[in-house]
C-alpha cells in the first residue's frame, strides 16, 4: 500500500549544534521566515522555518550530540547527505552564502543543459544544494 499523502511537501528535521549560527544561515542567509518556536520532547528547542511549502524544523538539544555530519561532502557517506531548495536567483544566493563565509562544496556549475546547482553547507556541515 503507497502512502496517502495529505501535504505537497515535507518537513525536514535538521538538529543543530548552535542555534544561533543555524539561525543566521537558514533564516538570515537564505530568508527562510520563521515560525514560532517551540519545545523540543526531551529538552531543548524546536525553530520553525518556511521554505515554500516545506517546513524546515531546526532542532537545539539540550545536551550537543557528540556526533556530527560526516565531512567530505555528498560521496562521503550513505544516508541523508543534502536536500535542495529551487530558486530563480542562484547568483545571488551563492554570493550571500559565500559572502556570509559559508563553506562552498560545488561552485555553480551547469548539470545539464538549462539546469545550473550549487551547493553550500551549513554551519554544522550539512549540505544544501540551490537549483535553477
Amino acid at each position: 500500500m503507497a502512502v496517502a499523502i495529505t501535504k505537497d511537501s515535507i518537513d525536514l528535521g535538521i538538529v543543530v549544534r548552535d542555534a544561533e549560527a543555524a539561525l543566521k544561515f537558514y533564516r538570515d542567509t537564505l530568508g527562510l521566515v520563521e515560525e514560532p518556536a517551540t519545545p523540543f520532547p526531551g529538552g531543548g528547542k524546536m525553530y520553525r522555518l518556511r521554505c515554500g511549502t516545506s517546513l524546515i524544523k531546526l532542532v537545539a538539544p539540550s545536551a550537543v550530540p557528540d556526533a556530527r555530519p560526516e565531512p567530505g561532502g555528498i560521496p562521503s557517506a550513505s544516508g541523508y547527505r543534502y536536500w535542495t531548495i529551487s530558486v530563480s536567483n542562484l547568483d545571488e544566493v551563492m554570493g550571500q552564502c559565500e559572502a556570509g563565509g559559508y563553506k562552498v562544496v560545488v561552485p555553480k556549475t551547469e548539470v545539464r543543459p538549462g539546469v545550473t546547482i550549487g551547493i553550500v553547507e551549513d554551519p554544522d556541515g550539512n549540505c544544501v544544494e540551490f537549483i535553477s
